[in-house]
Order: structure tokens, then sequence, then C-alpha cells
């Protein structure tokens, strides 16, 4: 998925407005919304997580997102539940604007096609 600037800017007002309706809190970026995919991806619902555990749902996330350019595949779950991904082809190398602007683009896909369907 590919978007202008000015659209990718707008699609991600309107998801951030949705999560905010469904919420009722506002995310603050896309480290929040990255959170919220990882605990989506987990299934065990609002819990109390550890330091470690949010920087766990935050790679979840990330390898859930990035798995649809092909680039993270799931490996399995292990014995606590955890989603465990298989790197597939190596990350190319962009600046931090177009890292942002890559996960942005997945993350709506996520949402236009796992969670507001």
């Amino acid at each position: 998925m590919e978007l202008e600037p000015e659209r990718l800017k707008e699609k991600w007002e309107e998801l951030l407005n949705k999560i905010e309706t469904l919420l009722e809190k506002r995310p603050s970026d896309l480290n929040a919304v990255l959170f919220l995919v990882g605990v989506q991806e987990l299934g065990k619902g609002h819990q109390f997580f550890t330091k470690e555990q949010k920087q766990d749902l935050m790679h979840i996330a990330i390898c859930k997102v990035l798995s649809y350019s092909g680039i993270y595949e799931l490996e399995g779950l292990d014995q606590d539940g955890w989603p465990h991904w298989k790197m597939l082809q190596k990350l190319p190398y962009v600046n931090t604007a177009d890292q942002e602007r890559i996960l942005k683009l997945h993350v709506i896909e996520y949402f236009e096609k796992e969670v507001f369907i």
C-alpha cells in the first residue's frame, strides 16, 4: 500500500479518531498504536504489563504489521501464548522518517484488515 504524504496523514488521523472512539482515549503517537496492536495480537486482553513485556508487545506489533510485506512470518506461540516471529528478509535501511511512514502504512492496513472489518 502506498499513499501520498497528505493522504497518509489523513488516513492516520482517521485511524486515531476511530481508536479514540473505541477506547475513549486518543493514542499519543505511533508507539502507543503499536502497543495496542501488540496487545490485540497477544489476545489476552487488558492487563498489567512489565516494561519488558511492553517492549515485547511492541516487537510483536512490528513483526505483525511488517508481515504484510513478507518481512516476518509467524512461527507459533510459546508455552505462555506469546507469538514468535521469524524474519524472512532483512529490513532495508531507511531513515527514521521513512521507517515511521512504512510502519504507519502497515498499521493502517492492519486495522483495515484485522480490526475494522
